[in-house]
């Protein structure tokens, strides 16, 4: 059997789907960035195209003025150069990823706890060091968020094609004696450059023992994530004198998940981002640029003119008590899975398979096959529920992210029945629901 066998199923509608996706959602961030600012911010329905195109340069030269903005991509390539930085210098733990199709194991360093003290400790140091709490570091952010989409935009797309490139090149063996095959992504070798490079060719792309995917899956994005949000605490501060309680929840909210996903990094290495997905323009403008410009959408929209909104202490407690119900279906469902798994949950009801696995039935994977994204889903709620009901504009996220779940499930549940065929059948009329129990 060849270790990388040509892939024969192409996911989101193949070539199409891929150049769709490759146009389409870096237009919509920068999109993003042009109704969410000092100049032009959406309210309601209401959208004045005329107006949020007229923030556009009407000449070649101004767009390239733009996506090549000196300052920008010197400003990001020191803050992507810098984490790279400290990624190799903090101490971490060794941790080793699932076994891979030539049966060897990845060796990682997960330092994600020493990555985010620094980051903290260096935004203490500066808000104590300036007076009057202005932060030149985070107005400049406020100030270019359309370059810095552009510049994390083209960013990744260059990175995508330097992965790519270097797919092609052998790997030395350990002994420094001939060369051997890198492990292409089952989804990733059609043969197809453009779908390839979309899709991410090379399962694990590393530099010497720096693997970019883990990388960028959790560092300069979602950090950015966060320095984007403070921003626009920041830049409100400094308009009105004072933060709205619907900024701040905003913010304590998504800096939890932050914190949480960074802290908790060694579960990235048992997710399918790690274990299948190669790494191409779909994870890296995924990770480098759909997740800070996206997901700061909320904190965006609320720190502009017109759109402040103090929620009270009710309509805060209950955002809050949705956040938590979230979380905790979210965290307990798999930490479920992850004990039943290693033997600790025996008393749990479940299917045993003739692929010798079991399938299991009980808690709360008897509610439904993927409870997980519920709870999920529930969190991205928490972040859209304080921007009020001006507009649909601030709920993207929970469109989206049920979008993308729901894709999810439904590529789960075809490897699934591939994989396990009639006892696949037997498990779905056992737990019928798909992510929510008795809906769907």
């Amino acid at each position: 059997m060849s270790l990388n066998p040509p892939t024969t199923h192409r996911e989101f509608s193949g070539l199409p789907g891929a150049i769709g996706i490759t146009l389409g959602l870096p237009t919509l961030i920068t999109f993003f960035a042009l109704i969410t600012n000092q100049t032009y911010s959406i309210q309601g329905i209401n959208l004045d195209i005329n107006a949020v195109l007229n923030q556009l340069p009407n000449s070649t030269e101004g767009w390239i003025a733009l996506c090549f903005d000196k300052q920008c991509w010197l400003a990001y390539l020191a803050w992507f150069g810098i984490l790279v930085a400290l990624d190799f210098i903090l101490p971490g733990t060794a941790a080793q990823g699932v076994e891979l199709r030539d049966g060897s194991k990845l060796n990682y360093k997960i330092n994600g706890p020493a990555v985010s003290s620094v980051f903290v400790a260096v935004l203490l140091a500066r808000a104590w060091q300036v007076k009057g709490y202005f932060l030149p570091e985070l107005q400049f952010v406020y100030d270019h968020q359309l370059e810095l989409t552009l510049v994390t935009t083209i960013f990744s797309m260059l990175l995508a094609v330097f992965v790519y490139v270097c797919s092609f090149i052998p790997l030395t063996k350990p002994n420094g004696k001939g060369t051997h095959e890198r492990i292409l992504s089952v989804n990733g070798n059609t043969r197809n450059p453009i779908y390839d490079w979309f899709i991410g060719r090379e399962l694990n792309p590393r530099i010497g023992t720096w693997d970019i995917k883990l990388f960028c899956e959790l560092r300069p994005g979602m950090l950015l994530w966060l320095l984007i949000n403070l921003s626009c605490v920041h830049q409100q501060y400094h308009q009105l004198g004072k933060v709205t309680d619907s900024l701040i929840l905003v913010n304590l909210l998504q800096a939890f998940y932050i914190f949480d996903g960074v802290l908790n990094e060694n579960g990235l290495l048992t997710m399918i981002d790690v274990t299948t997905d190669g790494f191409g323009f779909m994870l890296s403008f995924g990770d480098l640029a759909w997740v800070p410009w996206a997901y700061s959408l909320q904190s965006r929209y609320l720190s502009c003119p017109g759109n402040e909104i103090e929620l009270g202490w009710t309509n805060l407690s209950l955002i809050v008590l949705v956040k938590v119900v979230g979380f905790y279906i979210f965290r307990s469902a798999n930490k479920q899975k992850s004990d039943f798994r290693s033997g600790k949950l025996d008393h749990l009801k479940s299917i045993q398979t003739k692929t010798g696995s079991k399938l299991l039935i009980d808690g709360w994977w008897g509610l439904s096959q993927h409870i997980n994204y519920f709870g999920d889903w529930l969190i991205g709620w928490s972040w859209c529920l304080p921007t009020g009901f001006q507009t649909p504009l601030t709920y993207f996220y929970v469109i989206y992210f049920g979008t993308l779940l729901l894709h999810r499930q439904i590529r789960d549940e075809t490897k699934c029945r591939g994989k396990y065929g009639k006892d696949w059948e037997k498990y779905e009329k056992l737990v019928p629901y798909k992510i929510i129990p008795y809906i769907y």
